[in-house]
């Protein structure tokens, strides 16, 4: 039996040109998004009722016919107003649970260590998870966002 692939001996074999020949004869790249297109879908922005892109951030909060979504703008200020209540939160539980655990060592050590172990290993973990979450839940209502404006502008230019 012999092997079909070929041996580390010989080389493999050379391209019909050189790389600079090659690259001069690609066709050109696409132009870039155009920094009217906040989520680089490549759809142009549409032109009408529709292309609120440019509209003030208090025009948009009292648009009653809910065109223009408001949420991706304040998505980074969700986050980090909900990262400063969860940080609140792990604080104020962390040294409860720590003065509640030293404060039942004096009456049932055996309690009192285990309420220290546990808020040591529990509070940060469940801090962590809600993090996560938090960021899973803002992140899902951002995409389903986008979905619905592009969805939009996809349907805008196919009325033509």
């Amino acid at each position: 039996m012999t092997d079909p692939t070929p041996s580390a001996a010989t080389p493999p074999p050379l391209p019909d040109q050189s790389a600079a020949a090659a690259a001069a004869s690609a066709p050109a790249p696409a132009p870039a998004a155009t920094a009217s297109d906040p989520d680089d879908t490549g759809v142009p922005p549409v032109v009408g009722e529709a292309a609120d892109v440019g509209r003030g951030f208090f025009a948009a909060l009292f648009d009653l016919s809910f065109r223009t979504f408001i949420t991706r703008r304040l998505a980074s200020v969700f986050y980090l107003v909900g990262l400063i209540a969860i940080g609140i939160g792990f604080v104020v539980y962390f040294v409860g649970g720590i003065l509640s655990g030293i404060s039942m060592m004096w009456f049932n050590p055996g309690a009192g260590i285990s309420a220290l172990i546990a808020t040591i290993i529990v509070v940060p973990v469940l801090t962590f998870l809600a993090i996560i979450l938090l960021r899973f839940i803002i992140e899902g209502v951002v995409a389903l966002i986008a979905i619905a404006e592009n969805t939009e502008r996809t349907a805008q230019h196919t009325k033509r």
